[in-house]
């Protein structure tokens, strides 16, 4: 690591080869599953322990175990750590990071009350605004999915390891399968798909809709409604190893990280996507 200062800025880099990169990849799906474990003790205890955060949405205790959980391990990669459930950091100290890592100890607490069990742990490590590992643990399936740059994504379960392959489309097909929200199936969203062919809609939620087009089970998911960096960047990795995009809505860039502000732009996520 060297930390090199210009003016009132403080810029630190890492030396980051594949070792360290496939030791921090393995202890990242290790602490997911460690946090899982911390999440399903609550849910199945009964007592959320709920409260409504600043912006009225939901926080349990699962999501407070489930952080500090990942907190304790990932801190000693001696990265930065942005959690959902950590302290604010202001934009100023952020703009100076190379690596660091991003993480929803809970993703889909919505889901996670209403006990429908489609809810995650996301970890990732962003370099330069883009995500370059990722984690989407499901804890009551067991699922584990994991990506690493040009290495791919996989999914364990049951024992069994697959790598993943987004489903190749074309938007003349018909019968596409379109992922929705269960919680924000808007107008906008609407008017996006009625474009499509005879359409199917494929509801879930978390980042689980991700976890549909990696592993080629829907084509598109549109999401024409606000979400945080931490609900994506695991997800975008995967999505992205396994032959798709995350694709800024109405643009040809991706979505990018560690932003001013860290609202995610609209945004569609979409397999191999072929012309005719």
């Amino acid at each position: 690591m060297a930390i090199i200062s210009t003016g009132d800025c403080q810029f630190i880099f890492y030396d980051m080869d594949d070792n360290f990169l496939n030791i921090w990849l393995e202890k990242a799906k290790e602490v997911a599953i460690v946090a899982g474990e911390k999440i399903l003790e609550v849910y199945h205890s009964g007592d959320f322990g709920a409260e409504a955060k600043s912006d009225n949405s939901p926080l349990t205790l699962a999501d407070k175990f489930a952080h500090e959980a990942i907190i304790a391990i990932l801190k000693d990669s001696e990265l930065p750590i942005l959690s959902e459930e950590g302290k604010a950091i202001s934009y100023e100290e952020r703009a100076s990071w190379e690596y660091f890592w991003m993480v929803d100890p809970l993703d889909g607490t919505k889901e996670f009350i209403k006990r429908n069990g489609e809810f995650t742990v996301n970890i990732a490590l962003i370099h330069n605004d883009q995500p370059i590992l990722g984690v989407v643990y499901v804890p009551v399936k067991a699922q584990m999915y994991w990506a690493l740059k040009s290495n791919g994504a996989f999914k364990r379960e049951n024992g069994e390891t697959k790598q993943l392959n987004c489903a190749s489309y074309s938007t003349s097909n018909e019968n596409l399968k379109i992922v929705g929200s269960r919680s924000h199936m808007n107008e906008e969203t609407t008017q996006f798909i009625s474009k499509l062919k005879n359409f199917e809609i494929v509801s879930m939620g978390s980042s689980l809709k991700f976890m549909l087009i990696a592993e080629g089970s829907a084509h598109i998911y549109p999401r024409i409604a606000p979400t945080m960096e931490w609900d994506t960047a695991a997800s975008q990795i995967i999505v992205t190893e396994a032959g798709g995009e995350v694709l800024q809505f109405g643009k040809t860039e991706p979505v990018v990280y560690n932003k001013e502000n860290l609202l995610n732009p609209y945004f569609v996520a979409k397999g191999e996507e072929s012309v005719g």
